[in-house]
């Protein structure tokens, strides 16, 4: 894949922890101490981590909502790991194939005549900053639904016209409030925020959340290649 290269910021476990608001035994699980430290206990543990972190999730437990007059429409800043891709929006496919009995390859007209879900959430950044923002899409779970997922899917793969790349566990993917957006306060989607079709989602933090997503990839296993973050010593569940 495309990738730039990007100084690598190391990203301590605890400060993880305290975005996703985690307990102090999970921050002992993620370890503290000297840095070097940290590296070798947050590799060992990160397993147990993503265990907890399974176990205490509801996969149908709404996370905080907020009225349009909280939206933040100058807070979400604009990241982007690589480039800004042109897409044209009539050309556009959704492909999700992989672990599923339905082969799809939608084009956004399909898309955008699915049920649409609006919601008022909080994006959060691992950078330390937050944004309430409306986004409106089609509910991932909609997608996934349609291709049918073989009884072995347990993880998702997510492609972007940039390159960038990522994956999700499929509980997390089902969730009601895990969007496959193509709008943002109440208009279209911008391009610099992702359009034509973006993941949006209040529970996971902004890195998982990819934007110009253009493949969708069911699979019966976590691959060594995790998500461009990931790979580079970022927390893969990253959960809030």
């Amino acid at each position: 894949m495309n990738q730039i290269q990007i100084p690598r910021q190391r990203l301590l476990r605890r400060h993880f922890l305290k975005l996703s608001g985690l307990s102090s035994f999970s921050l002992l699980l993620g370890g503290c101490g000297t840095p070097l430290l940290e590296d070798i206990v947050g590799k060992v543990s990160e397993p147990l981590n993503q265990k907890v972190e399974t176990l205490i999730f509801n996969s149908e437990k709404l996370a905080p909502e907020f009225p349009i007059s909280e939206i933040e429409p100058e807070a979400l800043i604009v990241n982007s790991f690589n480039f800004t891709p042109k897409i044209d929006p009539t050309k556009f496919r959704l492909v999700v194939d992989g672990a599923v009995n339905k082969f799809l390859s939608l084009s956004m007209t399909e898309i955008q005549q699915m049920p649409l879900a609006s919601m008022v959430i909080r994006h959060v950044c691992v950078e330390g900053w937050a944004a309430i923002v409306q986004w409106g899409g089609v509910r991932l779970r909609d997608i996934i639904n349609l291709a049918q997922p073989k009884p072995e899917a347990k993880y998702v793969y997510f492609k972007s016209a940039d390159g960038y790349y990522e994956s999700w566990d499929l509980a997390s993917c089902m969730h009601p409030q895990t969007l496959m957006a193509y709008q943002k306060n109440g208009q279209p989607l911008p391009i610099d925020n992702g359009a034509p079709l973006r993941l949006a989602s209040p529970i996971k933090l902004g890195y998982k959340q990819s934007k110009w997503v253009t493949n969708i990839i069911l699979s019966d296993r976590l691959l060594p290649v995790k998500g461009y973050w990931e790979d580079q010593g970022y927390e893969w569940y990253a959960g809030l």
